[in-house]
């Protein structure tokens, strides 16, 4: 099979170190997968892979945390704005070429991970936006993920300050990410570039699931915010590779 073959071989061991951080940390399956995946596949053949496989671990979080989903938030501000951002973010991805998608996605991580380290090394609090903001980042982030499956970094960013805690927030996100997974799924499935993918699907989920047992593991035995540091240090160098014309 080529899956075998060097290029997705790699991809398989990008998903075990992004799925596993997700497990860890609550964030990164899809945008540490793609960013690195990127450097070594086109993106529009690793997203009908990568969407999928982002469903089993958000399926399981979303059914083992669902006591603290915090549904108002979900139905009422996040859900509305990200799917109808979603589904412009993938009608715009047949008039961007390959290396603009890719140069986009790496400035996005660039950003991303940029702000993240400041925040570190700073030691800066995050700070409430007011809600017209928010919302239009919220619609961004919803772009950013129709694009590439990574609304998450400004879909944070848009709720920073919200009045949840931390096991609310990440519930709720999970959510957040099932649903929008499956809608970019059933796309794939309609635009024909799902069935495809479905052998490579079917060999790396039980990565996935070796990733989520390690993640678990792990989070009980590594220093968290070291463990992010070093990760948001690698998408930096990997953002700018990918943003280099």
């Amino acid at each position: 099979m080529d899956l075998l073959a060097s290029p997705w071989l790699l991809l398989g061991l990008f998903i075990f170190l992004a799925f596993t951080t997700e497990a860890m940390t609550g964030f990164g399956s899809i945008v540490i997968a793609l960013s690195l995946g990127a450097l070594v596949l086109p993106i529009p053949e690793i997203l009908p892979v990568l969407v999928p496989l982002n469903i089993v671990m958000s399926g399981t979080l979303s059914w083992r945390h669902r006591h603290a989903i915090h549904w108002p938030t979900l139905w009422k501000l996040i859900l509305p704005l990200m799917v109808l951002g979603t589904l412009a973010g993938y009608g715009l991805r047949p008039w961007l070429g390959e290396q603009l998608l890719k140069s986009g996605f790496g400035l996005l991580v660039l950003w991303f991970s940029s702000r993240e380290l400041w925040r570190m090394y700073r030691g800066l609090a995050v700070t409430a936006h007011g809600g017209l903001w928010s919302r239009g980042w919220m619609l961004m982030a919803g772009v950013t993920h129709g694009l590439f499956a990574s609304g998450g970094p400004l879909l944070v960013y848009a709720l920073s300050g919200l009045k949840l805690d931390k096991q609310r927030f990440r519930a709720t996100l999970i959510l957040v990410w099932l649903a929008l997974n499956s809608l970019l799924t059933a796309v794939f499935l309609l635009d024909g570039t799902l069935l495809p993918a479905l052998p490579r699907i079917a060999t790396l989920v039980p990565v996935v699931i070796a990733a989520m047992l390690v993640g678990e593991l792990l989070h009980h035995h590594v220093n968290e915010a070291r463990f992010r540091q070093a990760v948001f240090v690698v998408l930096w160098f990997t953002g700018v590779i990918l943003a280099w014309p």
